[in-house]
């Protein structure tokens, strides 16, 4: 089955209905985003989540020390890089590592090849912009990358093309942000929604 991470969560209300409507793993922004997050609330809601979800923090380019006090702190399963940083930088953790890489044209497929990760994650280069931009990029690019290891498809994802997407690159998860927001908050009937379109693309790929 394609795994659903929903990232960006903000608050306690959103995590819970994130999980409620069958997402696998939450993502917690802690770089400089509309979406970012305080730690003492990440801990907090952390706490009142059930088992088995997967709790994910993001990061751009931040200091090692950081990462580690931070995903003790708030109890991470996960850590995603969302930055430069390189393949030393993500080995010797204690959490899986998710890299992401923004995808402007084949040349990222001889870049993941440098890294040993849990999973990539792909995104669309958008100039300035490091995620949750709503803008999508060429599938058949990150279809390429699939025999390379776990892929994890981002970028413009909503309700109405994650099936498409889905059975299009057929990856490992897939990443919604902005796709089930309404005015910056999680909604949850687009979460509803886009769990619904997955586990149609799920009937329809064999051996997910």
């Amino acid at each position: 089955m394609v795994r659903v991470k929903i990232c960006g969560i903000t608050t306690l209300e959103e995590a819970l209905a994130a999980v409620d409507c069958g997402a696998h793993a939450l993502g917690f922004v802690f770089a400089e985003s509309p979406r970012r997050v305080d730690p003492v609330q990440v801990r907090r809601i952390v706490q009142k989540l059930p088992p088995f979800v997967c709790k994910v923090g993001v990061f751009v380019n931040a200091r090692r020390d950081d990462v580690f006090r931070l995903a003790a702190y708030c109890g991470l399963d996960a850590l995603q890089f969302h930055g430069e940083e390189g393949p030393e930088y993500c080995r010797g953790w204690r959490w899986p590592v998710i890299k992401a890489f923004r995808v402007r044209d084949r040349s990222f497929i001889e870049e993941i090849t440098r890294y040993r990760v849990s999973a990539c994650l792909l995104d669309a280069f958008v100039p300035g912009r490091r995620g949750g931009t709503g803008v999508s990029f060429n599938w058949q690019l990150a279809r390429e990358a699939g025999g390379l290891g776990r892929i994890v498809l981002a970028g413009g994802l909503s309700p109405a093309n994650v099936e498409e997407a889905i059975r299009t690159v057929h990856p490992f998860a897939v990443d919604v942000s902005s796709g089930v927001e309404t005015e910056g908050k999680k909604d949850p009937e687009k979460m509803r929604a886009l769990m619904a379109a997955v586990r149609r693309a799920d009937d329809g790929i064999p051996g997910l």
